[in-house]
């Protein structure tokens, strides 16, 4: 398809056009999420109209969030919906208008109080738009910092007032808004900020408004500070210095040396103090790098007071009180912002921490040594000295967690063409079909070790099975849909797999030494037997595996299309043979001894430990407690809802008798609100004990590196659990509690 060319513009009619693409984005949560790490967050303290205090939350999935705040309580109240790529940064201008900046090269406006209207697209950068700052008293004024080194002033209102439409630095951008309509508001009469800061109209400009272009960045601008009047500006990015301007003008003023690397954080002191013969109403400018260090600058005497070496790897956010007497900061990809006696606390996770802070009126001022406050990725804050004090943990665990959706994070596109299989940042997976935008087929977590190796020289899929490492794989019998067998049985994968890769030898050997196949199966002969044991003296046997030749439905390999062997034993080199091509006279000298070992005589190869220790305790607060013997072990692959019935008969059969109610139900001290058996009937059936018919309901948690707590899906295995939620070295903490009114 090409573009056709208009009647009135014959040049290059003729000449394809490259035609735009159209982008569709799939979701299978609620929009009340966000689903990418969350690159900035804004507080809006409450008004006079409704009372309430926001959060906004700007993520890398291309969103911002409004999120109503209670005591220990979020609740989204609004998306904004609008920009095509990450959101990197946010401000509030005024009472009710938020800007926003994106990759995608955009500035846009909102009303804060919308139901997620965008007012503007502004489209005055060439590249990412990385920074956003804003005047707190001169509510107009914002400035945008971006990757190609440009850095722009806006008088908002000038920007946003209607007049004549314009052309193409500022458009109205209102058709994929949340609520699908908009206020289109026409460009207004241009008004620049004047040196005198005040707003002026101008009438020559006759194309929308125009915003001040500060001059004078190489390269990529990262960070951006602007004090309170919006007098001074404050910019820095991978040139490594602290460029001072006047906004007003668009002038430099200044340049700090000093970082040796990429400066992403500024603040400013904005409390009014003054310096000789200056125009500044501050004195002290506060930066952040990835040089690890953290510097006071003295403006007045354009020079470097104090560098903090607090951190150990890149400063990316700084957050000060209002009187600039304690100072937040964050390491890499840490987002900060100060509410009252607390302290929002964003990263690349899509989930929101809110930490204690402390005081608004410390003892200690800044400048005199008083309390510095840093966090690492995970932000367990610590409180150290400005002289530079070993950092210590203050706080382990937030005060509220806005929770987040895994980000997806591995996608393949199947052969199908329609379907495409995906894995998130917590390793669930799923299968979407794309013309229905649905998934089709949710996986789950994966957490099963890797067992085998694969490559593709050959031109085909070629499987590689080394030991010990490829026993490490264990599935349930009900996982793999293994009929016949109990539920619970253990299935060693690299076990059935050879079990199925060598049906057809281990049935030609049997018909080749008849009577002498025992009805266990098939043993190798003493001699032999005693050779390889000596061999291999640290030798496994399998007694969860029953010593037959059975292969079960999921290890069947095709005969129509049988795979081939590569393998090499004790004598000769290596060798290649279809499956159904082995006649039984392969032994010792072809094949490995650890498969024999495995395939005829149900012995394993000593594994690393496949089991997981952890420890059960009552949720804080938990009126519920049983005894346990301290840290318990479980196979890895050991599943939630066995912890459950594992708590459950804890709870009922280590109670004494008259904690059962004479109508059958349990009695949990839960103040005389008693839990009713899982099958709902009040009275016992005969011929059963009391306690299988006494079933609360309970739930098991744990807590990730963030303390963030999470409610643990029934088929999630302790392995999953360990790996995608715990994420730490130490002995996995499970914590259970009783759901009320179940």
């Amino acid at each position: 398809m090409h573009r056709v060319g208009s009647a009135g513009n014959n040049t290059n009619s003729n000449r394809p056009r490259k035609e735009k693409r159209l982008t569709y984005v799939l979701n299978d949560t609620a929009d009340t999420k966000h689903c990418a790490g969350i690159n900035c967050l804004a507080v809006l303290k409450s008004s006079a109209l409704d009372g309430c205090d926001y959060l906004f939350t700007g993520s890398r999935d291309g969103t911002l969030k409004r999120w109503a705040l209670g005591e220990n309580a979020a609740t989204c109240s609004a998306t904004f919906e609008s920009h095509v790529d990450w959101v990197n940064d946010t401000v509030i201008a005024g009472d009710s208008t938020l800007v926003s900046c994106s990759s995608d090269t955009t500035l846009k406006t909102w009303n804060c109080l919308s139901e997620g209207t965008c007012t503007r697209t502004f489209r005055q950068h060439s590249d990412y738009v990385t920074c956003l700052t804003a005047a707190e008293k001169n509510t107009n004024v914002v400035a945008s910092g971006g990757l190609g080194g440009e850095v722009f002033v806006w008088d908002i209102e000038a920007a946003v007032t209607p007049v004549s439409k314009s052309s193409d630095v500022v458009e109205d951008d209102c058709s994929n808004s949340m609520n699908g309509s908009a206020n289109l508001l026409p460009i207004s009469s241009p008004r620049t900020i004047s040196s005198s800061n005040s707003i002026r109209t101008h009438t020559t400009q006759c194309h929308g408004y125009v915003p001040i272009a500060v001059k004078g960045h190489k390269e990529s601008v990262y960070a951006l500070a602007m004090n309170d009047s919006g007098s001074l500006l404050v910019s820095g990015g991978t040139e490594k210095v602290v460029r001072v301007w006047d906004p007003r003008t668009g002038s430099k003023n200044m340049k700090l040396r000093g970082h040796a690397d990429n400066i992403r954080a500024l603040l400013l002191d904005s409390t009014g103090r003054l310096f000789s013969q200056s125009l500044f109403s501050f004195r002290y400018c506060l930066s952040g790098s990835s040089d690890s260090m953290i510097r006071l600058w003295d403006l007045g005497q354009q020079r470097c007071v104090h560098s903090y070496a607090v951190h150990t790897d890149s400063v990316w956010a700084l957050a000060s009180t209002p009187t600039f007497s304690h100072v937040y900061s964050g390491g890499r990809d840490l987002s900060l912002a100060l509410h009252d006696d607390s302290i929002w606390v964003a990263t690349t996770d899509s989930s929101v921490c809110r930490w204690p802070a402390e005081g608004r009126t410390p003892q200690n001022v800044f400048q005199r040594g008083g309390s510095f406050l840093a966090g690492n990725l995970s932000f367990s804050r610590a409180r150290v000295s400005l002289e530079g004090s070993t950092p210590a943990p203050v706080y382990k665990e937030p005060i509220f967690t806005i929770p987040g959706t895994p980000a997806i994070v591995q996608h393949e596109i199947l052969n199908n063409r329609r379907h495409v299989l995906t894995k998130d940042a917590a390793g669930s997976v799923k299968l979407w079909e794309i013309t229905r935008g649905v998934v089709i087929e949710d996986y789950g977590q994966v957490s099963i070790p890797a067992w085998f190796t694969a490559d593709t020289r050959l031109g085909c899929l070629s499987v590689h099975l080394d030991t010990p490492q490829c026993f490490t794989a264990e599935m349930y019998s009900v996982d793999l849909n293994i009929t016949g067998k109990p539920e619970d049985d253990k299935v060693n994968l690299a076990r059935e797999t050879l079990k199925g890769l060598l049906v057809h030898w281990f049935a030609k050997r049997r018909q080749r030494h008849g009577s002498q196949a025992s009805a266990n199966g098939d043993v190798v002969s003493g001699k032999d037997l005693t050779a390889r044991s000596s061999a291999h003296s640290r030798i496994e046997v399998d007694g969860n595996a029953e010593n037959d030749s059975l292969v079960y439905p999921p290890f069947e390999f095709s005969t129509v299309s049988p795979p081939s062997i590569i393998t090499e034993g004790s004598q000769g080199g290596p060798w290649r043979k279809k499956i159904t091509e082995l006649d039984a006279t392969e032994d010792e000298k072809d094949f490995p001894s650890w498969v024999l070992d495995c395939v005829l005589n149900n012995r394993l190869p000593p594994r690393e430990n496949t089991k997981c220790s952890f420890y059960l305790h009552p949720c804080e607060g938990s009126a519920v407690q049983i005894l346990t013997q301290g840290k318990l072990s479980a196979p890895r692959i050991l599943r939630m809802h066995k912890v459950v019935n594992y708590v459950i008969e804890k709870l009922v059969l280590d109670k004494p008798i008259d904690s059962l109610n004479t109508d059958g139900t349990y009695a949990a001290g839960l103040g005389g609100q008693s839990q009713h058996s899982a099958g709902g009937e009040g009275s016992l059936r005969s011929g059963l004990k009391p306690w299988q018919m006494l079933r609360p309901s309970i739930e098991i948690l744990c807590n990730n590196q963030a303390s963030q707590s999470y409610v643990l899906s029934p088929e999630m295995s302790l392995a999953t659990v360990r790996a995608y939620i715990w994420k730490r070295p130490e002995d996995l903490v499970l914590n259970y509690r009783m759901i009320q009114g179940k």
